[in-house]
């Protein structure tokens, strides 16, 4: 199954292209799911007989029963799922609350009731990583994502393998080795000791960003990118490129939105169309392909209006994901060399750190915590060089580590 993500700046159209990206492939006889928030009023438009389905939360779907129905309007093919964060907090958190229950009542705390509860900043991202999973597990064949604008998208993309990485330092399951001490040491001490539901409650979200970083990294999982070109086109583009490479994500379109007709006779509009399409230039040089698409001099709504905006290029094929290979040098300079493809990055913006068997990477305003290769482990950084978007981090191998050969 594939699965597209769909993110660009505020205001690009994502949501739009989203829509649009969906509706076009269930036409063609997939079966779709479209993951978003906002996508509904785009969809139903002035579609008759559109409504929402019965048998799953969020779905649309097109209504044969309904007076006036068309088979052209809204595919039976496609279904669409909307978040409800506010719903998703209230929901695990009173999960949380019940498995909790000894500790809070040691604590004497009062729990929370259903009708209290208001969802917490951050709770969004949250259910839409959840969504994101599920969206994995069921029986479609493309599953379109709409995620929030471009910085907050690169945030929730990365979300999974930092949370995974803090729960791991933080609550090692190696500790877990000493429960079997801990009603000893609680009658010694003669206080409570920790309770197992921690380790529990930890298990149980790493299995959850497991599963949701195993979606995210897919090689049937890539990002779709949607620009109006502009002046800060050129400058998100690199961005998302940047962003997406750190976190080994593809890249698989640039669409290039609102365009508006290059052969207007009104001297306002066409020297708007002038500016606009020396941005577009831009992006084709630094992107290749550009998906173009046209303004509709109107807000598009309804699925004749979402058929003039799909992207020609089919969701078939994933992009490639960034490369991070080791290149074996011992006999020709005493080194291995693990290359980082970073597309965009600027040396100056570039800081590395080793840390254990983590290589700490920073580029401009990302950072990732990278485990090393087995083979790096046993190595010493000694340089790194930045050539044409290829980071070039070189190892030699310690003598008191590497294994001896005759």
């Amino acid at each position: 199954m594939r699965i597209i993500l769909v993110t660009g700046p505020g205001g690009a159209g994502r949501t739009t292209v989203a829509a649009a990206t969906a509706l076009a492939e269930a036409r063609a006889g997939r079966r779709v799911l479209l993951v978003s928030e906002d996508a509904d009023p785009l969809l139903t438009g002035d579609a008759p007989g559109a409504h929402r389905s019965e048998s799953a939360p969020g779905a649309v779907r097109r209504s044969e029963s309904a007076p006036g129905a068309q088979r052209s309007a809204l595919p039976g093919a496609l279904r669409v799922h909307r978040p409800e964060p506010a719903a998703d907090f209230r929901r695990e958190f009173l999960a949380l609350q019940a498995r909790s229950g000894t500790a809070l009542d040691l604590l004497g705390a009062t729990p929370f009731e259903d009708a209290e509860l208001t969802e917490l900043p951050g709770s969004r991202q949250f259910a839409l990583l959840r969504s994101l999973r599920d969206a994995a597990q069921g029986d479609h064949e493309l599953a379109v994502v709409d995620l929030p604008p471009l910085s907050e998208a690169l945030a929730v993309l990365a979300l999974p393998e930092q949370l995974r990485r803090y729960l791991r330092r933080l609550l090692p399951a190696e500790r877990q080795a000493a429960r079997a001490l801990r009603p000893m040491l609680a009658q010694l001490a003669g206080v409570p000791m920790p309770a197992q539901w921690l380790y529990e409650t930890t298990a149980r979200w790493e299995a959850e960003l497991a599963a949701v970083q195993a979606v995210l990294e897919a090689p049937t999982t890539s990002v779709r990118l949607v620009l109006e070109p502009g002046p800060a086109a050129a400058r998100a583009l690199r961005t998302a490129r940047l962003g997406l490479a750190v976190q080994r994500l593809a890249l698989d379109a640039v669409v290039a939105n609102r365009l508006l007709p290059a052969d207007s006779d009104d001297p306002w509009l066409a020297g708007l169309a002038t500016q606009q399409h020396r941005h577009l230039a831009e992006l084709r040089t630094a992107a290749g392909a550009v998906e173009e698409l046209p303004h509709l001099g109107r807000d598009p709504r309804g699925p004749e209006d979402l058929a003039l905006l799909a992207p020609a290029r089919p969701a078939a094929a994933p992009a490639p994901v960034p490369r991070w290979t080791v290149e074996d040098r011992r006999e020709e300079d005493g080194v291995l060399v693990w290359h980082l493809a970073l597309p965009g990055a600027v040396k100056e913006e570039l800081s590395l750190v080793r840390r254990g068997d983590e290589l700490l990477l920073t580029v401009g305003a990302f950072r990732r915590g990278m485990p090393l290769p087995g083979a790096l482990r046993r190595c010493t950084v000694t340089g790194a060089g930045l050539v044409e978007g290829d980071l070039r981090v070189r190892f030699t191998p310690d003598p008191g580590l590497w294994p001896r050969t005759s």
